[in-house]
């Protein structure tokens, strides 16, 4: 798929990977519309990509999604994109009676539901052109479990599992689905866990940074490679497979200090 004189719509564009797919595909000579939930990151992310389109919004909202879709439909009818990668990531003690049911769910909303709700909402618009495309971005702890954010890899789990289905149920459309299956990078998601990686074997130096994990994603998408691994991905992805149990082991290194830390220590929001 050639990345050039598109229309592309990305959640969670303020930050991280979002704001990297957004700079790079601009510099490729797309059109690009962001979403993010907060008003300030959405102006500084305007300031330095003067050419973006900004949009709040909150894809873990249905009705946000539906007034999203209706503002693009009209402003961008030819969008032929869609970038699903808004994303939270949160340390649960699944142990604590304290734990708020609605709270508990959160990521479901923001990491599973989002997507799944976002791709129904546009996917008649996405079937209206020429040529379209999905991405998903899921994540190398969708291949495994990582218990001190259990539904944060549940939910990774979960939309990988959804992507492949999509693709089949899309196979004779003209959507194409890809999915970038993201590696510990430097982040602003992945940083706040900084120290709980180091105790299970991950060094700085094995972040990837996000202009490198962006860049393969897309250089993915030219090759119509329907899937991408970059950096760790890979390797979680042999070990899932070859030694599942020592994996769990290695990422469970440090659980009982990582879920003693203050829950206002323990969240991390992609993207506003």
């Amino acid at each position: 798929m050639e990345l050039r004189n598109h229309t592309i719509l990305i959640t969670g564009g303020t930050s991280g990977f979002g704001y990297e797919f957004a700079r790079q595909l601009l510099a490729l000579g797309n059109t690009v519309l962001i979403t993010g939930r907060n008003p300030a990151k959405l102006a500084d992310t305007k300031r330095r990509l003067p050419q973006v389109h900004t949009f709040q919004s909150d894809v873990s909202d249905p009705a946000a999604i539906q007034r999203l879709a209706e503002q693009v439909g009209k402003q961008f009818p030819g969008l032929n994109v869609l970038i699903n990668n808004a994303g939270e990531m949160r340390k649960l003690n699944l142990q604590d009676p304290a734990t708020d049911l609605l709270d508990l769910t959160r990521e479901i909303d923001t990491n599973l539901a989002g997507p799944i709700r976002m791709v129904q909402q546009f996917l008649p618009q996405l079937r209206a052109q020429k040529t379209a495309a999905i991405l998903n971005v899921t994540s190398g702890l969708a291949l495994t479990p990582y218990p001190v954010c259990p539904v944060y890899g549940a939910t990774k789990a979960g939309l990988r599992s959804y992507t492949q289905s999509l693709r089949v149920q899309l196979q004779a459309t003209n959507v194409k689905v890809f999915e970038l299956v993201a590696p510990s990078a430097k982040t602003p998601l992945s940083e706040q866990f900084a120290a709980d990686f180091k105790d299970s074997g991950v060094k700085e130096s094995d972040l990837m940074a996000p202009d490198r994990v962006v860049a393969q994603a897309l250089q993915s998408m030219q090759r119509d490679a329907w899937e991408v691994f970059p950096g760790m991905a890979t390797a979680l992805r042999y070990l899932s497979r070859l030694a599942p149990g020592f994996l769990v082991k290695q990422l469970s290194k440090g659980l009982t200090e990582a879920l003693a830390q203050p829950q206002a220590t323990a969240k991390a929001k992609a993207a506003g």
